[in-house]
C-alpha cells in the first residue's frame, strides 16, 4: 500500500463526502465548518495522495467523478463505522449523565423546548441540554448535535426519524387585532409581520410573497422568529406560523373571506421531525432528552405549561 494510502485518516474522507453531498464547495465548506479555499485544499490533496481525479469543478459546482462514484459507498461505510465506534464508548454509562446536544429552530426552541426543560432536569439531573437554536441543519452524522427538531425527514445517513407534528400555517394576530380586523377580505386590509429577505424561500416566506406581496401594509420584517410573534402579540400586525403558537403567545387565527379563499387553501403544511443517529438511541441521556421532547409533543397540554413558564 502506497504510504500515502496508509496515512490516510478520517478528515480526508470527511470532505470527500461533504463535496460529494453539496455539489457545491462553498456548501461543502458551511457543512464542515471551513473556508472554501481550506475545503478546495484538502480536495486537491485528497485527489493527490489517491493518484484520482475524483470532481470535475465548474462555475454550476462539483460533479462526481466515475472514481468518485465507486469510492462514495466505501466512505460512507467509514462514516457509519466512526458513527459506531463513537456510540459504542458512549454506551458504556448506565445511567443518564451527561451533555446532550439538541438542534432546533430559533421559534421551537423558544416557544417549547427552553420552558419546559425544567421538567427533564426534575427527572434527570445529571443531564446537561445544549441547545442550538438556529435555522441551519446541524450534521447528525458529524455529531454537531445529538438530537434534532427538524422540518424535514432526513433521507441520508443512518439515522432515525420520528414526526412530531403536522400542522398547518394560519395567520395569528392579538385578540384585539383580531377583532378590529374581522372577516379579512383582502391582504393589504391588514398589517403584515414578514420575514426578512433572506428567508423569503421558505414555505411560509413563498406564501408571504404570493398572497400578501409589498407595500405599506408589511409593517414588520424580521427574520427573528420570536420578534416575529412578540410583535404580533403587542397588536403591531398577524404573522404566519403553525397554530401550536397561537397556545404560547396568546393569539387567535384570522379568518378569510371568499376573496381569499384561495390563498387560505394554499397555506403550507409544515411537519416537525425529531431525528437523531441510530446508534445513539439507546444512551441512556440521549434516550432521556428523546423521551422528554417526544413527550412534549405528544400531548398538547404540555403547551399549556409552556405558556405560564413565559408569563
Amino acid at each position: 500500500m502506497p504510504q500515502a494510502l496508509a496515512d490516510l485518516d478520517w478528515n480526508q474522507v470527511r470532505v470527500f463526502l461533504a463535496v460529494a453531498r453539496a455539489g457545491r464547495l462553498p456548501g461543502a465548506a458551511e457543512r464542515l465548518g471551513m473556508t472554501v479555499s481550506t475545503v478546495s485544499r484538502r480536495l486537491d490533496r485528497l485527489e493527490e495522495d489517491l493518484g484520482l481525479h475524483l470532481f470535475d469543478r465548474s462555475h454550476d459546482g462539483t460533479a462526481p467523478t466515475a472514481a468518485a462514484e465507486g469510492m462514495l459507498p466505501a466512505a460512507e461505510e467509514m462514516e457509519r463505522a466512526l458513527a459506531g465506534f463513537a456510540a459504542a464508548a458512549d454506551a458504556v454509562e448506565s445511567t443518564a449523565e451527561g451533555v446532550v446536544r439538541v438542534s432546533t429552530p430559533p421559534g421551537v426552541a423558544d416557544a417549547f423546548v427552553a420552558p419546559l426543560l425544567a421538567r427533564l432536569r426534575e427527572s434527570f439531573p445529571r443531564v446537561v441540554v445544549e441547545l442550538d437554536a438556529s435555522v441551519g441543519y446541524a450534521d447528525l452524522t458529524r455529531r454537531d448535535a445529538d438530537i434534532a427538531i427538524r422540518a424535514l425527514r432526513p433521507r441520508s445517513g443512518d439515522l432515525v426519524a420520528k414526526r412530531l407534528t403536522v400542522t398547518r400555517a394560519a395567520a395569528l394576530a392579538s385578540p384585539g387585532y383580531a377583532a378590529e380586523l374581522g372577516t379579512l377580505e383582502r391582504a393589504t386590509d391588514a398589517r403584515w409581520i414578514v420575514w426578512g429577505r433572506e428567508l423569503m424561500h421558505i414555505p411560509t416566506g413563498r406564501w408571504l410573497a404570493t398572497h400578501v406581496g409589498e407595500g405599506p401594509h408589511v409593517a414588520l420584517r424580521t427574520s427573528h422568529f420570536a420578534s416575529q410573534l412578540r410583535a404580533a402579540a403587542a397588536g403591531l400586525g398577524v404573522v404566519l406560523a403553525a397554530e401550536p403558537f397561537c397556545h404560547v403567545h396568546r393569539l387567535v387565527p384570522i379568518a378569510f373571506g371568499p376573496a381569499l379563499a384561495a390563498a387560505r387553501d394554499a397555506l403550507p403544511v409544515e411537519e416537525l421531525w425529531l431525528v437523531g443517529h441510530r446508534a445513539l438511541r439507546a444512551v441512556p441521556r440521549i434516550a432521556a432528552v428523546w423521551g422528554f421532547l417526544e413527550d412534549l409533543f405528544a400531548h398538547p397540554e404540555r403547551l399549556a405549561e409552556a405558556d405560564l413558564a413565559l408569563r
